[in-house]
């Protein structure tokens, strides 16, 4: 198979191929004080120096300036928090994408518990492994898609996944990666290589 890009739209391409994506969990309080929870599969490290976090979302019809939740409270508040999805959480994640009105918070739906977070004002979602309080960067506009980033001020890690000399134990780490469609995927089968010199 050929794929022309001019041809139509290469979600399913990208999204089926681009795998397995980490997920952003990101949860923003609005102007409104309503805490809101969104899952992004368009999601990864962007800069280690300063310490960034980048999610893409996408346009929404229907929303005002066609802008999710999560960015616009972003980007009206300076902060967001990203939450890790392992498997314990991933029924949870998977609540927290359905469409509510923009008044509604996810963490009620979904019956998620709250935590507070350290340095910003977005709840953290009770119990992850991990989850890194950010302060808005900027946002790039990319055409159907922003990238909103977000410098890390500071991180929660469960010390149940940290090992003996104070580092993150991956083999400790179930994350649930996005592949395509309604399939997602789990770390189990991991393997070492080393790098050559």
């Amino acid at each position: 198979m050929e794929v022309d890009p001019t041809d139509g739209s290469l979600y399913r391409t990208l999204s089926s191929l681009v795998t397995p994506r980490p997920i952003g969990w990101v949860s923003t309080t609005g102007p409104d004080d309503v805490d809101n929870l969104a899952p992004f599969s368009f999601f990864n490290v962007a800069c280690v120096s300063p310490p960034t976090l980048q999610f893409a979302p996408g346009k929404r019809r229907g929303r005002p300036a066609g802008l999710t939740d999560s960015q616009r409270n972003a980007e009206a508040t300076g902060e967001f928090v990203v939450n890790v999805v392992t498997r314990e959480f991933v029924d949870a994640m998977n609540e927290t994408s359905a469409t509510l009105a923009p008044g509604e918070s996810e963490f009620d739906h979904a019956g998620l518990e709250r935590a507070a977070s350290t340095e910003v004002t977005p709840p953290r979602v009770a119990g992850v492994v991990a989850a890194f309080e950010c302060e808005h960067r900027e946002t790039v506009d990319l055409g159907s898609n922003a990238l909103v980033l977000g410098e890390v001020v500071h991180v929660h890690v469960d010390d149940r996944v940290v090992n003996g000399v104070g580092k993150v134990d991956v083999a400790e780490v179930d994350t649930v990666g996005r592949l395509a469609g309604s399939w997602y995927d789990r770390v189990e089968s991991r393997f070492r290589m080393e790098r050559p010199d």
